[in-house]
């Protein structure tokens, strides 16, 4: 017998005793299911055993990292399903997982005899039921990285061949369920008896594998389609697809065999068209008033930059607004649950003079224009006035530019509404995808590194309260855009990846956002480096690596 102990409780267990049979017996969630263990603070499987005595603490589909968990253990056992309803109808088809779309993922299947359709969808959800009931275990099968890259090459799944070619790691593992064997990029629960909430829905070309939300870890969202997001995100897809570089591997490919330059400068051409079409049409309309909003780390100060530069060349005259520059006094913000500034929320902006003030703009009049001094945390008039002249236009940028309070008593038809955010196109292959979450993080790590001396630590630790304002202050308002503008750069995380790295690897192991940083390391490790000397000037990337040539 060994002692273990968990939540301050001390328990006698069995040498050897699996973490899950633990957890079934001494583990307590609210919400959830418990999927993953920290054994001495290690993160852990809970297939694995306790052979001497530990601190144990559990992790459950609440959290993001179990959550993160349990969505790819749902991809493993949708793909085992697929494979055997095809088969039953005497076909086979290739499934890619291509990015988030609402509660879920959005997937289209290659085949040669099965289209899409709810029919189809509705016999696989069967088979899966049919998994969760059987409670099959979901093993994990280590290889020399060669003898797996042998495997894949013989089932014809070139995406995890060019993956591993760029592996420095001598091993890696591959998870089974039953004849079913596939890659992916971190941990799974231990059988499907834990993948109960699911649904399928056809939707355009493809289908969306829908899942709880982890709020509610045991309810299964309506599907609500977010018809302009899915739109941007697959025309982001289409590039890679054409550009053959769809897949972590294809990245890798191209760096290796010499073609980063023109991938770079074909990437930036497609960012700079889409620029200009977005121009064209705020011309075209005539529009007064644009209003820029997106999550944090998106490029929005550089895309704005462009943006102008682009309206200027079709003869109009732009002026940047921060709304920041609109924040009440600091004694007049309001405060959150722990007695914060909440800087985030619309009641810390003065609408009602911002609304006075854009509406005199329209009418002809001359305004001030004010100026937020962060240091004293009031409002400042410095002798910046500002009247509008017959192709004039407002470019105004901040969190809020989509929320219709912000602009409530404007005129409709003088707006014009973009929403930018970083969407990534990559996947690690066609199975494991590439948060977009990721993607900002990391652009922010080294943003605040850079310009702010914050430690990669620090920016981790705010990273959570960072994502739950844009969940109620952005993501609400997005379909609300006239136009969405991808800012992702095909080839941005090899740039990354070398100031990142020495940033991740400061952070200590004792440190609470030391897993963060681990999982981020493995999954950088997944690309091949390059320099950041030719990238152009005027990148978006520039705001976060540095040498931007606008003021950033």
């Amino acid at each position: 017998m060994i002692t273990i102990n968990i939540d301050h409780c001390e328990y006698e267990i069995e040498e050897g005793t699996r973490l899950e049979e633990i957890a079934k017996k001494y583990g307590v969630c609210e919400k959830g299911e418990i999927v993953l263990a920290y054994r001495n603070g290690h993160l852990c499987e809970l297939y694995k055993k306790v052979k001497e005595p530990a601190e144990i603490s559990f992790v459950n589909t609440a959290d993001k990292i179990g959550f993160d968990t349990y969505k790819r253990s749902m991809i493993l056992m949708m793909m085992k399903a697929f494979r055997e309803v095809l088969k039953e109808k005497g076909t086979t088809g290739r499934i890619r997982v291509l990015f988030s779309l609402g509660k879920g993922f959005y997937c289209e299947l290659d085949s040669k005899k099965e289209q899409v359709s709810q029919q189809l969808l509705d016999e696989v959800a069967s088979k899966m039921k049919e998994l969760v009931e059987a409670d099959i275990p979901i093993e994990k099968h280590t290889y020399q990285s060669y003898d797996l890259m042998k495997r894949f090459t013989a089932q014809g799944r070139t995406d995890k061949v060019r993956l591993f070619r760029y592996r420095r790691a001598s091993n890696a593992n591959a998870y089974c369920l039953e004849d079913f064997e596939d890659y992916y990029y971190g941990f799974m629960v231990p059988s499907t008896g834990y993948l109960r909430y699911f649904a399928l829905y056809a939707y355009e070309t493809g289908f969306v594998l829908q899942m709880p939300d982890r709020k509610e870890p045991s309810l299964i969202p309506e599907f609500r389609p977010q018809r302009k997001l899915f739109e941007v995100l697959k025309q982001s897809d289409e590039w890679g697809v054409m550009l053959n570089v769809d897949t972590v591997g294809g990245l890798n490919d191209v760096i290796a065999n010499g073609g980063i330059n023109d991938l770079m400068l074909v990437q930036e051409a497609l960012q700079e068209k889409n620029i200009a079409e977005i121009a064209e049409r705020i011309k075209r309309e005539n529009k007064k008033i644009i209003l820029i909003a997106g999550p944090s780390s998106s490029g929005k100060t550089s895309f704005s930059h462009r943006l102008s530069i682009q309206l200027r060349a079709m003869g109009m005259s732009p002026h940047p607004i921060a709304l920041d520059n609109y924040f009440v006094n600091r004694e007049l913000t309001p405060k959150d649950a722990d007695g914060n500034y909440d800087f985030e929320c619309i009641e810390a902006m003065d609408v009602k003079t911002f609304n006075e003030d854009m509406a005199k703009l329209l009418n002809g009049e001359e305004i001030s224009m004010p100026t937020f001094n962060f240091l004293l945390g009031k409002r400042e008039y410095r002798g910046d006035k500002l009247k509008l002249q017959q192709n004039d236009v407002l470019v105004i940028e901040g969190i809020h530019g989509l929320n219709p309070v912000m602009s409530e008593k404007l005129p409709e038809n003088s707006k014009f509404k973009i929403y930018i955010s970083a969407l990534t196109q990559l996947n690690v292959d066609e199975h494991n995808r590439i948060a977009t979450t990721d993607g900002r993080l990391i652009r922010r790590i080294v943003r605040d590194a850079r310009t702010r001396g914050n430690s990669a630590q620090k920016t981790i630790e705010m990273w959570a309260s960072v994502r739950r304002g844009e969940e109620h202050n952005i993501f609400p308002y997005q379909e609300e855009a006239d136009v969405m503008f991808n800012s992702a750069l095909i080839y941005e995380l090899s740039v990354i990846k070398p100031y990142v790295e020495p940033l991740l690897f400061a952070i200590p192991r004792e440190a609470k956002e030391y897993q963060e940083a681990k999982r981020l390391l493995k999954f950088l490790d997944y690309f091949l480096g390059i320099s950041s000397e030719n990238i152009p000037n005027n990148s978006i990337l520039r705001e976060f690596v540095g040498g931007s040539c606008f003021p950033v």
